[in-house]
């Protein structure tokens, strides 16, 4: 792990210096676009070993909404600029910064907002013993989440049901998988846009 701790490093060093004319451009239409509130996102979740931290995504939210943590597609909450910044990650740059400070790697399960995190029993959390990641393989399942709990009469009881317990199925696989190849591979499936259940399978 401490080879993967110095990629994400150097990954994250030259990621800024390449991305911040993008950064840059991004806080500026936020600014624009989306007054009368921060650029940047920032919300407590559950790091490696359980420690919360704050985590950095730029605003894709109206100011005064009173939602849940889950969020579901066409909600009048995400703004019009929002829905294109998440559609494609381009809310996540920010969390650049939370792999430099050791927050975060580049591939791990994401991080959960402490209630979810709380959930954790057993083996399960076996979770909170890596760096949760800007994306993972669970993330590549669920690309299209937000478009799943849309066509879901209760979306916050199919996730607590279904989606939840599935995230934490995939992210433990992952732990007893891993590799850097497997980082590798899904870094490149999450560029392309790519869906896949399984990403260690041959």
């Amino acid at each position: 792990m401490l080879v993967k701790r110095a990629l994400d490093l150097l990954a994250a060093m030259v990621g800024l210096v390449v991305l911040s004319p993008v950064l840059l451009l991004l806080a500026i239409l936020i600014r624009i676009k989306m007054p009368g509130g921060p650029v940047i996102f920032s919300q407590k979740r559950v790091g490696k070993n359980g420690k919360l931290f704050t985590m950095l995504k730029f605003r894709t939210m109206s100011v005064d909404h009173n939602g849940n943590s889950i969020s579901i597609k066409g909600e009048s909450r995400i703004t019009p600029l929002g829905r294109v910044l998440r559609k494609y990650k381009l809310d996540e740059l920010p969390g650049i910064l939370n792999i430099l400070i050791g927050d975060m790697s580049f591939v791990g399960p994401r991080p959960d907002v402490p209630g979810y995190a709380d959930k954790l029993t057993g083996q399960d959390r076996r979770l909170l013993g890596i760096r949760p990641g800007l994306t993972g393989p669970a993330t590549l399942k669920y690309a299209d989440e937000e478009d799943l709990l849309s066509d879901q009469e209760d979306p916050v009881r199919f996730n607590d049901e279904i989606i939840y317990p599935d995230k934490v199925r995939i992210n433990l696989n992952y732990i007893d998988h891993w590799s850097l190849l497997l980082d590798f591979k899904i870094i490149i499936l999450t560029l392309l846009g790519k869906k896949m259940t399984e990403p260690w399978a041959r």
